[in-house]
């Protein structure tokens, strides 16, 4: 699996619960804050139900 990493850009307020908790599942609570992860399908279905709010690059 390839790294990809996650970069959040919008901020987590007056959305719902659950997106509020899937950014806290990848280990997004700031914004401008990154992570890399394994780009399983599992990470890449959490990245999707929270696409407006970040940013997703290969890590170098």
């Amino acid at each position: 699996m390839a790294k990809i990493k996650i970069t959040q850009t919008g901020s987590p307020i007056r959305r719902d619960k659950t997106q509020r908790a899937t950014l806290v599942g990848l280990g997004l609570n700031k914004l401008h804050r990154s992570v890399e992860v394994e780009g399983t399908p599992e990470v890449l279905g959490q990245v999707r139900k929270v696409q407006h709010l970040v940013r997703v690059e290969e890590a170098a």
